[in-house]
């Protein structure tokens, strides 16, 4: 077999999503932790369905959307923060370990790839916010439906020529690794919280903790 290649998801995985509210905490107050997660559970919630429904919707108008359901829902934040909030996660911080490991595999000469729900402005953005530096950035833009649907995985062995058991797929979403693993990917669950597991007939190869364990990890 060939060299894999590498294949990240972006938003959870190599950037965290939470940085956007954790760079205004002190702004947005005492319910800054469930303004976040009120804000990504919707975002992710409208790609699901939305995709249930045969509908497509960009990512960034659905990030917006998600976020003024939040703040709908937690009337202690400031409604005035809604911009600033919004141009904090087109620039989101990059978990530390992530320009790591990416170093790490590029010092192997393996390729790497971003397989994302993102809109590719979004991507762009947050790559050069954060100097992250792959070979290739896919979007679901391209065929108008999100994750875990298996056309979105099939974008990396079509862009790559390269057959699913080559592709190692690396997410921090569990419901991502299960989407990876029905497609045939290696996948790689990123589990920094230590949350149990789920979709048990669908396993992760190998569960991690950390982004820079990948490259030992895979031999």
């Amino acid at each position: 077999m060939s060299q894999p290649v590498f294949v990240f998801d972006a938003y959870g995985t190599l950037f965290d999503v939470h940085a956007a509210i954790g760079r205004h905490r002190q702004a947005v107050g005492s319910d800054a932790d469930r303004l976040s997660e009120l804000w990504r559970t919707k975002q992710l919630e409208y790609t699901w369905t939305l995709t249930l429904a045969g509908l497509y919707v960009d990512f960034w108008t659905l990030t917006e959307r998600a976020l003024d359901h939040a703040l709908a829902r937690v009337p202690t934040v400031d409604r005035a923060l809604r911009s600033t909030l919004l141009d904090s996660y087109r620039t989101l911080d990059a978990f530390p370990d992530a320009r790591v490991a990416l170093a790490q595999l590029r010092g192997k000469n393996a390729r790497t790839a971003i397989l994302s729900n993102g809109s590719p402005p979004m991507l762009a953005a947050a790559c050069k916010a954060a100097k992250l530096d792959v070979d290739a950035s896919l979007s679901v833009d391209a065929i108008r439906m999100y994750k875990p649907r298996p056309e979105v995985y099939a974008l990396v062995t079509k862009a790559f020529a390269v057959a699913a058991d080559q592709v190692v797929f690396v997410s921090s979403n569990r419901w991502d690794v299960m989407g990876a693993a029905v497609f045939g990917f290696r996948a790689l669950w990123i589990n920094r919280a230590g949350l149990p597991d789920e979709y048990p007939d669908h396993a992760p190869v190998r569960t991690l903790t950390r982004l820079d364990a990948i490259a030992s990890a895979s031999g």
